[in-house]
């Protein structure tokens, strides 16, 4: 079920990719402004949104809580800063008591600094991982061994797996655990790209000889956004029957097809079980950088849908703990994966085109919003992994910027002058500002 219908307008792909933003942004500057709260350092703004100011209240604490006009960022302004960015404004610094110097961020001793400004990152990657945890606990984990859940619809067959089935084997093909990736990929790899299987099945406490579909047939469980299938109109459910009048009954096929097309336009005939049509479509797929699982990428023709089981497989309850560790897992998965782009990006070894700005996060914001709920979360804590991961590159304005100045300091036994830090600032504000540039014109000009 869609999160809101007809997510694709403009105004509806907005408001998903600002309260998406909100979201990330109020999480990131909450870090700064607590852990400098518990450090003794005392927090004059905190701002979600730039520019005019919409609503504004103060705290007991005196610090002013405030929603303003701009809602693609936000910033705790602490006391004795001279900016949003946290620039020391050293007059006022200068003419304050030693007891109130130790109440700003420049004041105050270097490991409270350093925690403050490394807790924005840092509850971003919480974010991420509560979030992945949460949807790992709501989905449970695919029961061992493999069972039926439910059927998804497939275009006129009938076949005799049913739910409850505890799949044994396919085609005299053992079924590994469905834990174990690597021997799942041997066992689908083996597995006949025929349209009807034998199921070795029990049932009932009863083993049984069934007729079930591939295992893997061609059907959409995900569609990737800004892809040729998301913006033809495909959608999740839908089946590929045929493609090029070629019929297909296996997901491998119909990555054959598309690989083999080598970019030329493809006609696909496809069921849609929401309606019981079958529609024709003519797209062209479009080449992807795929990061590989032994590292670096490589570059294969794509449409931009994920394939799934014939069946949704049945679910077991995960324990809270090994939810947050897998949760840990998909986001160092993230971190890891956002510095291999980066860097094979730099020393060109894939397009720069893979770098996308805030038109392209839009887009993705609202597609995949129009997937549902649980997609349009999941993205979140996505891309509050790569929000964090950004504000800790060692670049002047960021975060990690800050910690390299503190690791100056505690090397040195002093910080940068005012005006090294002034000149750094500025080059770092002027890097960063190009880097947005650059990614809003991938955006515009970018296949």
């Amino acid at each position: 079920m869609a999160f809101l219908p007809e997510f694709g307008g403009f105004a509806m792909t907005l408001i998903a990719f600002v309260v998406a933003l909100s979201i990330i942004v109020a999480i990131h500057e909450y870090g700064h402004y607590i852990v400098g709260r518990w450090s003794g350092i005392h927090a004059e703004v905190f701002s979600l949104g730039f520019g005019p100011v919409l609503f504004s209240r103060v705290d007991s604490r005196g610090t002013r809580w405030q929603v303003a006009a701009l809602p693609f960022g936000g910033y705790v302004r602490f006391l004795g800063d001279s900016d949003a960015a946290s620039g020391k404004d050293g007059d006022v610094v200068r003419a304050m008591t030693e007891t109130e110097r130790r109440r700003t961020m420049h004041g105050a001793p270097l490991w409270a600094r350093a925690a403050t400004v490394v807790a924005g990152p840092a509850f971003n990657f919480a974010l991420s991982i509560i979030v992945f945890a949460a949807i790992i606990i709501v989905r449970g984990q695919v029961a061992e061994p493999l069972t039926v859940g439910e059927m998804r619809p497939l275009p006129d067959m009938i076949f005799e797996l049913q739910e409850g089935d505890e799949v044994l084997a396919v085609e005299g093909q053992e079924v590994p655990a469905f834990s174990d990736a690597e021997a799942m990929n041997e066992f689908s790899s083996a597995i006949p790209q025929a349209r009807v299987l034998d199921y070795t099945v029990r049932r009932d406490g009863e083993v049984l000889q069934v007729t079930g579909p591939n295992l893997y047939p061609p059907l959409i469980s995900q569609l990737a956004p800004q892809s040729a299938a998301y913006d033809i109109g495909l959608e999740t459910g839908d089946v590929i029957v045929a493609v090029n009048e070629d019929e297909v009954s296996a997901f491998d096929q119909l990555k054959t097809h598309v690989e083999g097309a080598d970019g030329a336009p493809i006609k696909l005939k496809v069921f849609r079980p929401s309606t019981g049509e079958t529609l024709d479509f003519v797209l062209a797929p479009r080449r992807v950088d795929e990061p590989q699982p032994g590292g670096g990428f490589a570059t294969k023709w794509r449409i931009g849908i994920v394939g799934g089981l014939a069946f949704e497989p049945a679910t077991e309850v995960i324990g809270p703990f090994e939810a947050i560790g897998d949760g840990i897992s998909q986001t160092y998965r993230i971190m890891t994966g956002s510095i291999s782009g980066l860097w094979h990006m730099i020393t060109g070894a894939i397009s720069t085109c893979n770098m996308t700005g805030p038109i392209g996060i839009a887009q993705t914001s609202g597609a995949m919003a129009s997937q549902g709920a649980e997609s349009f979360i999941w993205f979140v804590a996505a891309l509050s992994t790569a929000v964090g991961l950004l504000n800790l590159f060692p670049v002047p304005v960021l975060d990690g910027g800050h910690l390299v100045f503190y690791a100056y300091e505690a090397v040195v036994g002093r910080p940068p002058s005012d005006f090294a830090l002034r000149v750094l600032m500025a080059a770092g504000l002027t890097l960063v500002l190009s880097v947005m540039v650059f990614a809003l014109t991938n955006d515009i000009f970018c296949p």
